[in-house]
């Protein structure tokens, strides 16, 4: 397969200075399933050296990325981001400090790495956590001096159905009440 060929009809294409083969190492380091699939060559004819690598192609878990060593023209920004979805506060943790290493923690699962591309590590969970408004208050205050602690999520989130069951609880008290008063 060619450097630009892909399964899928869209792919990430990533421009970096000249370092694309050392990121695409790194990032098949860090994710299962994750391999070099192929490179291109500079035939002299492109700037940087000649039989230098122009672009890899690699896949992380099943996604196929290429990128390019395009020199400093372009620079990533946190304008884009790839998420990856944990099952575990295990899994974040990991996940979470083998790309932040040489890079920066940003706040609420973010991260740009030692190749300036940013990230968020998140539970799979995390649609159905925020869809309560303690816990988005709680990711809001999360610091970035360690991996994201997305248990703060889940303890807002357990401390909003508790008050919803207490509020339910009373309506069934009340209605109880009147109906037991109705029938000596």
């Amino acid at each position: 397969m060619s450097a630009f060929g892909s399964s899928s009809r869209i792919t990430p294409f990533l421009w970096f200075d000249s370092n694309a083969e050392e990121a695409a190492e790194f990032y098949c380091r860090i994710f299962p399933n994750s391999h070099k699939l192929s490179e291109l060559r500079n035939t002299g004819d492109t700037p940087g050296p000649k039989g230098g690598v122009l672009t890899v192609s690699f896949e992380l878990d099943g996604l196929r990325f290429t990128a390019l060593n395009g020199g400093p023209a372009y620079q990533f920004t946190p304008a884009v981001s790839f998420v990856v979805h944990c099952d575990t506060q295990r899994e974040i943790d990991d996940y979470w400090s083998k790309l932040a290493a040489g890079g920066k923690e940003i706040q609420c699962g973010w991260l740009v790495d030692n190749f300036g591309l940013s990230w968020q590590i998140v539970p799979a969970r995390l649609p159905e956590l925020l869809g309560h408004p303690k816990a988005m208050q709680a990711m809001m205050k999360m610091k970035s001096s360690t991996s994201p602690n997305w248990g703060v999520l889940r303890k807002a989130d357990m401390q909003v159905l508790f008050e919803g069951w207490e509020i339910e609880r009373d309506r069934f008290a009340i209605k109880f009440n009147a109906l037991r008063n109705c029938f000596p």
